[in-house]
C-alpha cells in the first residue's frame, strides 16, 4: 500500500491493538490467476507471530491456496470523512480539499490448513473467550452438548497465517498544521456519533499541540 513516512505506523503494540480491536480481516490470495478474498475473524498470536482462524470445511479456501506464496490479511480500523471546512487553512487561503482519515494493517504470510481436532477446539475456546469475556454471562463451548460441538468441529478447518511482514498505516491528519489538526478534532467532536468521537480521540492521543 502507499505508505508515506508521516502515516507509517511502526509501533508493534499499536498495530497489535488495532488488529485486536478490529479482528475481522479480509484474507486475499491468488487462485488460478484471480484475486480471491474471504472475510474471517482472526486471533493474533504475537508471541508465535501468526494469525489463527477457522473456515467452513465447504469453503475451498483451505484447499486452494499456494503454500509457497504469500497471502494477505487486511484489517481496517477507524475511518472518517474530513471536510475542508474544519481546516483553519480554509479561512486563511481556501487552498484545501476533502480527504479521509483511516487506519489499516496489511499482514502478509504463508497459509497452512489444520485439521487436528484438538488444535481447532483450542482455537474455538480462545476465540470464544476473546469475544465473550466482557459479557455479563459469557458463553463457552462447554455450554453446548459435547456431541454437538464434536459435529461442529468436523464441519470446520483451522487456518494459520505464518507472518512474514506487516505494513500499517494510520492517516490521522499528520500532514496538516497544528491549527488544521485542532480544527479536525473539534469538528469530529461537534459532529458526534461513536465513529467520529473515536477518531477525534485517536487523533488527540498522538499528542499534538494546537
Amino acid at each position: 500500500m502507499y505508505l508515506p513516512d508521516l502515516f507509517h505506523e511502526q509501533d508493534f503494540e499499536t498495530i497489535a491493538a488495532l488488529i485486536e480491536a478490529h479482528p475481522l480481516g479480509a484474507l486475499t490470495r491468488i487462485v488460478n490467476g484471480a484475486i480471491v478474498a474471504d472475510h474471517i475473524p482472526f486471533l493474533f498470536d504475537a508471541k508465535a507471530n501468526v494469525l489463527r482462524a477457522h473456515v467452513a470445511r465447504a469453503n475451498p479456501l483451505w484447499r486452494d491456496f499456494d503454500p509457497a506464496s504469500e497471502a494477505l490479511a487486511i484489517f481496517t480500523g477507524l475511518d472518517n470523512y474530513v471536510t475542508p471546512s474544519w481546516y483553519e487553512t480554509k479561512r486563511e487561503t481556501g487552498k484545501v480539499v476533502p480527504t479521509w482519515n483511516y487506519e489499516a494493517v496489511h499482514v502478509y504470510g504463508r497459509l497452512r490448513a489444520i485439521e487436528d481436532a484438538a488444535w481447532i477446539r483450542a482455537l474455538l475456546r480462545d476465540l470464544t473467550a476473546r469475544h465473550e469475556s466482557t459479557r455479563p454471562t459469557p458463553w463457552a463451548i462447554e455450554d453446548a452438548p459435547d456431541g454437538f460441538i464434536d459435529a461442529m468441529l468436523k464441519a470446520i478447518v483451522g487456518i494459520e497465517l505464518s507472518i512474514t511482514r506487516i505494513e500499517a498505516k494510520r492517516k490521522l491528519s499528520q500532514n496538516r498544521n497544528a491549527a488544521d489538526r485542532a480544527g479536525v478534532i473539534a469538528g469530529l467532536e461537534a459532529e458526534g456519533g461513536e465513529t467520529a468521537e473515536r477518531m477525534a480521540k485517536a487523533m488527540a492521543a498522538l499528542g499534538w499541540k494546537a
